[in-house]
């Protein structure tokens, strides 16, 4: 959420001024699991998690809705949201015609490289970060399954949206190697961008939204779309079940699905958004943000875009314990 000097924070002051909803706003989710397993019981016993609206990524979305514990949205009360929603994010096999979810920000996995530390070399390719002995040591993968298992089957020549169970196993055979041979420094969260910023990690599978950032501050750092194609994931917003001011938090966000309030969200955070007709409103404020293809795509960006297919209960069980072997976590 966007912030100014004053700790203020504009686009929900403006909402609140605009339709005199008073917003409680705060930032508690360390992690999707971690937040999963606090409004779990409540959820469960078909209780108010004290939450009108909540923002998670979209595996635990999917599995929010599955378990029936958010409410259906009501499209007569989201005009802007119907209209503005870019393709790219209409439809996830999760959640059809965002029946119950919108996407709050696009979340780009990419490759990420410190220019110093490679020594000029670019790395362009998951192949790279894998096999190159140069980067021995250096190379980092993040610690969620999906992102780090989807560039692996991208690079495999697999589609993250159509994967088997074998290509699953490649991919994870794939990854032991490097990790036997210490080619791999670590898996992460997003503590990865302070090695990165500092050279200890050369190169690594990186948030696109953390890349823009840090070569604000950093002009070494690069990134890189693989031929292959990259990931792409959404942090979604969905009312859970028993939330006292339903309408109220579907105005929120239709709010933000108007070209203004979005440009100024995506000026602040530096995530992809998902709002059609936001460049022009963003070169306002930020030309450099407007034409920058990590917050928003062009064609032959998007043309790459894949997404990482739900799975079942039996299939997630099964492939985060593979991840968590070989990860060691």
């Amino acid at each position: 959420m966007d912030v100014d000097k004053d700790e203020r924070r504009p686009t929900l002051d403006a909402f609140t001024k605009r339709t005199g909803i008073r917003v409680k706003y705060t930032e508690d989710i360390n992690d999707n699991n971690e937040f999963f397993g606090k409004i779990k019981p409540q959820l469960a016993a078909g209780q108010d998690t004290g939450r009108d609206l909540i923002c998670v990524t979209d595996w635990l979305a999917a599995r929010l809705i599955r378990f029936g514990w958010v409410q259906k949205l009501d499209p007569a009360q989201l005009p802007h949201a119907y209209a503005n929603l870019s393709a790219q994010f209409r439809s996830p096999d999760w959640d059809p015609g965002r029946a119950y979810s919108y996407p709050w920000t696009g979340i780009s996995t990419v490759i990420a490289y410190n220019k110093k530390a490679t020594d000029g070399e670019k790395i362009t390719s998951v192949s790279q970060l894998l096999d190159e002995p140069k980067l021995k040591g250096r190379v980092g993968f993040l610690s969620e399954m999906r992102d780090s298992m989807g560039m692996v089957l991208l690079d495999l020549g697999k589609d993250p949206a159509k994967f088997t169970d074998d290509d699953f196993d490649a991919a994870v055979a794939r990854l032991q190697k490097a990790v036997d041979r210490k080619q791999i420094r670590r898996f992460t969260g997003n503590d990865y961008t302070a090695d990165l910023d500092k050279g200890d990690l050369a190169a690594c599978v990186a948030w696109a939204g953390d890349v823009v950032q840090l070569k604000l501050s950093n002009p070494d750092i690069e990134f890189a779309i693989p031929d292959s194609g990259y990931l792409t994931s959404t942090d979604n917003l969905l009312v859970p079940n028993k939330a006292r001011h339903k309408r109220n938090a579907e105005r929120l966000i239709d709010y933000y699905y108007e070209p203004g309030p979005a440009a100024r969200l995506a000026a602040y955070i530096n995530y992809v958004c998902p709002v059609d007709g936001v460049r022009d409103e963003l070169a306002k404020i930020d030309p450099k943000a407007a034409a920058n293809p990590l917050i928003i795509p062009d064609k032959a960006m998007a043309a790459k875009s894949h997404a990482f297919r739900s799975l079942t209960p039996k299939e997630e069980a099964a492939y985060e314990g593979k991840f968590a072997k070989l990860t060691g976590s």
